[in-house]
């Protein structure tokens, strides 16, 4: 299985996701639901258990690995994002497929999603940091070749966030998968590949310079 290392910053930690999280996640999914109208966000106690649950048995077949928002100041939790719907292409069957990872459980591959934010953290520069310690972590720890963004066609915001990355548009996928209001869901594919990670730093760092003070 691929190693899921808590991941620090100014402004966010990323810990791996663990029971221990579910207060402070049902906290930040029931503060103001306002935001989540394109996003899946556990909706009370049992959903945020299930929610977990769920995340550790994707960690421990290596289909994701996921992570709880803290932040950094006084760790209350922010929200979540993970590294999902990872691929291994050298793990001995063809096509890959899940419960088969590579030696070492290194990805070639992977897409970040699932991520929702409290009102609070948004706009605060944590997504931000995240992204790009997720992406570090993709690209310079794992040799990722590639790492995917998709968001519902409808969500212009998200699609705005993953745009301002210079991340490439790669089309629109139909009937994807079942929406967050109960419909069915068309995405909007994008992309991140192993040549464009520097220029993709660069753009995360001068956005989080607005955020965070020099040291």
């Amino acid at each position: 299985m691929p190693e899921a290392p808590a991941l620090s910053g100014r402004l966010v930690r990323l810990e791996p996701m663990s029971p221990a999280h579910a207060p402070g996640l049902l906290a930040a999914a029931t503060e103001d639901r306002g935001t989540y109208g394109f996003t899946y966000v556990p909706a009370d106690a049992a959903a945020v258990d299930r929610y977990v649950e769920r995340a550790l048995l994707d960690g421990e077949s290596g289909l994701a690995v996921t992570y709880t928002l803290v932040r950094a100041d006084d760790g209350r939790v922010a929200g979540t994002s993970r590294l999902r719907d990872l691929e291994y292409w050298h793990a001995g069957v063809w096509p890959p497929r899940p419960g088969h990872v590579n030696p070492g459980g290194v990805p070639d591959a992977g897409q970040i999603g699932s991520t929702w934010l409290a009102p609070w953290a948004q706009r605060t520069g944590i997504n931000t940091e995240a992204k790009s310690l997720l992406l570090s972590l993709a690209f310079d720890e794992w040799d990722v070749h590639r790492i995917s963004l998709h968001a519902d066609v409808r969500n212009a915001r998200s699609r705005a966030a993953i745009e301002r990355l210079d991340a490439a548009f790669e089309g629109v996928r139909r009937a994807h998968f079942l929406a967050a209001d109960g419909g069915v869901r068309d995405s909007a594919l994008y992309s991140i590949v192993r040549a464009d990670w520097p220029h993709v730093k660069e753009i995360l760092a001068k956005r989080l310079a607005r955020h965070t003070p020099s040291p």
